[in-house]
């Protein structure tokens, strides 16, 4: 079965990645001006996502329920609601209001994001075979696009609100296509329940770094290229476009990966690869090298929370997934929480450079302390009677 074939059967989950990047890679692109727009220092900007994550934790708990009651709707009704409160970001002129948008924006993604990879767990689930990373790369891809797009609008002199009207109309349209019923399937999870929930819990905190990576990425980079390298729009743009670019790359080689090696192992190499591109970043002494080291970060750091997305839908029940990605997801959306009030800190205080060498330093500690806990914790399920995954 092909790369084809398996973004056909993962349809919907797919467009709702292609949703989420252009809201996302539209924004990270228009951090600059966005900042600018509403006047925020480093340290303020940063803690305005502090108070806006709370809305993307709390939506957390809520998706089960959103589930439940839209039920095939829900991914359409919540990429709908996403772009719409993006929207109103647009518009913001003031610090508060800024926050206030971010809030709305960020429960509504994480409300979409727990959807969207349990539809991906189900169908892997059904079909036999990896689909997380593939659906994953169409995100990064979508990303590096709209960023790139939208670095050539802000030179061309297009504002967030033109842009972000255009993204809006895009996305309504693409939700009659996001129809997304369940897909259940029987048969008994990996590991016993005791143990699988320790493994939900382990996999949050590696979601927590790898969407602090990103994060990182998104949300600062071009500030790091255009401040303290002295790039201009295009060229600050260029930051969040190459992580989209080779974290698609990577997560398209993590397709075939999958297959053939545990996911601790490739967790822990990612890990390890991302903190050296993300150390290189922070190093950089010119544009090119700091354009290498986001390329080794994203080809590192992409696979990380989708093969974890792929290692809870593989040891919880099918009745469970929704749950338990929203629960490791609750742990993993910290990233959005303390990350961006972390950075705006650490740069305020030290500059960006040391920001990033801090995020390096938490990736190294994922690869060498979290990995192999979580492979004592996955071995002992194993021996307490579970089936083992075949």
């Amino acid at each position: 079965m092909g790369l084809v074939e398996d973004i056909r059967i993962s349809r919907a989950p797919a467009l709702g990645f292609v949703a989420m990047a252009l809201v996302w890679g539209c924004f990270a692109a228009q951090v600059p001006v966005i900042k600018a727009q509403i006047g925020a220092s480093d340290a303020a900007y940063g803690a305005s996502f502090l108070v806006s994550s709370i809305g993307a934790i709390s939506a957390m708990w809520l998706a089960p329920l959103v589930d439940r009651r839209l039920g095939a709707l829900s991914l359409a009704l919540s990429s709908a609601a996403m772009v719409a409160c993006m929207l109103f970001v647009s518009f913001s002129s003031l610090i508060a209001v800024f926050t206030f948008g971010m809030f709305l924006t960020a429960a509504a993604s994480g409300i979409a994001d727990i959807l969207l990879n349990t539809r991906l767990a189900e169908s892997e689930a059904l079909r036999g075979r990896p689909l997380m990373n593939l659906n994953h790369a169409v995100y990064s891809f979508s990303f590096a696009g709209a960023a790139l797009v939208t670095g050539m609008a802000r030179e061309a002199g297009f504002t967030p609100v033109q842009v972000f009207c255009i993204v809006t109309a895009v996305i309504w349209t693409l939700c009659f296509l996001m129809v997304a019923p369940h897909r259940h399937t029987a048969g008994e999870p990996a590991l016993s329940a005791a143990a699988g929930r320790v493994i939900v819990w382990l996999a949050g905190l590696v979601f927590l770094v790898g969407f602090m990576a990103e994060q990182a990425v998104e949300g600062w980079s071009a500030l790091h290229l255009e401040r303290t390298l002295g790039g201009g729009a295009a060229q600050g743009a260029l930051g969040p476009a190459v992580l989209g670019v080779t974290m698609g790359i990577g997560r398209i080689i993590g397709q075939s990966v999958a297959a053939r090696l545990s996911e601790t192992v490739i967790i822990a190499a990612a890990c390890t690869i991302a903190a050296i591109g993300t150390a290189t970043a922070a190093l950089a002494p010119t544009l090119t090298v700091a354009y290498l080291g986001f390329a080794i970060l994203g080809l590192g750091v992409s696979v990380v929370v989708p093969i974890s997305m792929a290692l809870i839908g593989r040891v919880v029940p099918q009745s469970d997934r929704v749950a338990a990605i929203g629960r490791a997801s609750v742990v993993g959306y910290g990233a959005f929480l303390f990350g961006p009030s972390m950075m705006g800190l650490t740069a305020d205080l030290y500059g960006l450079r040391a920001s990033f060498l801090m995020l390096a330093v938490m990736l190294l500690l994922v690869a060498v302390i979290l990995v192999p806990v979580m492979n004592r914790r996955l071995r002992a399920g194993r021996s307490s009677g579970a089936r083992p995954h075949p």
